[in-house]
């Protein structure tokens, strides 16, 4: 459970699946009747409680009334997120008498515990912090997150929340925040599946800054959902390395972000990393693929330092270094060498993007072939 001090305000990006669980749409229905007014989020983890019938959403509204009663707050106030087996309800008998003991543990500083707590295939915690002085004050933002497998663009299987303390007026913040998870969350891989249940929180609570600082406000917020959304990619399922795409040279951000996610959740692509196999025809196919229209003679191509393609003809390489160079970055340690950069040059535009991805292993098979058995 998540508290937030009285007066928050609470903005939410959420799955763009059209089928999506119950808490989902009790998120996005309590934040537009209450403009962004929140207090709390209950979440639980192992069931997704999505295609459940009428059961989902039933469980949901009980839970977050009983937790609204103990705190004495709203129902309105309290969100739900859950994540787990799709088509599997919440024990919600054993959540019920859960509630007393998580609001007894209450704790500033609990965040470990809460960023253990939601996890499910993920193999760490996720949790970042940053500080910085801006009009004459500490402003300090902070967030965990969840997520590993059933990963792509467009909110994926991932929780996230974010916690600010500045206070900022409900449609900037939720306009802030869409812009954040556009270049982070939404610029994410593992898989090419979206799920049900994607969430992300982000609340806002403090006294104001001055409007000439809310852009380097929006910049931490940026860096601190970028951390969790590479961190996410980093640990997916039966993932070695991460990887990032850079493309360069769009006519607009928004062609350029488009190259790079079709890049970055290419199968080809990311099997070709974890075979540490510098096949660069995958990574150029890829992106003739997106739907974006740019020259052949415009592309210029890069793995890691070394350059593959200088305006649309191949240049001279040694393989076998190139694929010692992919090896260190797949046996290099979390956080620490492990990641490979694909950078692409599609002409002389002002559109530059990222996105991130990871390779694609045999252990995500094993994964995933017996999930639930």
């Amino acid at each position: 459970m998540l508290l937030a001090p009285a007066g928050s305000i609470c903005a939410g990006t959420f799955t763009q699946s059209l089928l999506r669980a119950a808490c989902v749409d009790l998120c996005v229905n309590r934040l537009q009747e209450t403009l962004g007014k929140a207090r709390a989020v209950l979440i639980n983890s192992g069931q997704a409680n999505a295609c459940t019938g009428d059961l989902g959403l039933i469980d949901s509204l009980r839970a977050t009334q009983e937790l609204a009663s103990r705190l004495e707050i709203l129902p309105e106030e309290v969100l739900m997120c859950s994540t787990g087996v799709i088509g599997v309800p919440i024990p919600i008998s054993h959540l019920l008498d859960s509630l007393n003991e998580l609001i007894d543990e209450l704790s500033e500083a609990g965040g470990s515990a809460a960023a253990n707590a939601i996890l499910t295939t993920d193999l760490v915690e996720k949790q970042f912090a940053l500080e910085a002085h801006l009009g004459g004050r500490c402003v300090r933002i902070g967030g965990m997150a969840k997520g590993s497998g059933m990963i792509h663009p467009n909110m994926a299987t991932m929780l996230a929340f974010l916690s600010c303390d500045v206070g900022v007026p409900s449609q900037l913040w939720q306009q802030m925040i869409k812009r954040v998870v556009d270049r982070s969350f939404n610029a994410i891989t593992v898989d090419g599946d979206t799920s049900t249940n994607d969430s992300f929180l982000a609340f806002s609570a403090g006294a104001p800054l001055a409007e000439e600082y809310l852009d380097e406000l929006e910049i931490g917020l940026t860096l601190v959902s970028q951390y969790l959304a590479k961190a996410i990619a980093r640990d997916g399922e039966g993932a070695n390395c991460l990887i990032e795409v850079v493309v360069q040279g769009a006519v607009d951000v928004s062609e350029a972000r488009r190259i790079a996610r079709t890049i970055a959740g290419s199968s080809l692509v990311k099997t070709a990393i974890h075979g540490c196999d510098p096949n660069w025809g995958r990574i150029v196919a890829a992106a003739g693929r997106a739907g974006v229209f740019f020259k052949n003679d415009d592309i210029s191509l890069w793995l890691g330092p070394y350059q593959l393609l200088r305006e649309g003809k191949p240049c001279k390489e040694d393989r076998e270094i190139i694929s010692r160079y992919m090896q260190k970055c797949l046996s290099g340690n979390y956080l620490v060498d492990d990641l490979i950069l694909i950078r692409m040059v599609v002409g002389s535009g002002p559109g530059d993007a990222i996105a991130w991805g990871c390779d694609l292993s045999e252990k995500y098979i094993r994964i995933n072939a017996d999930y639930t058995t």
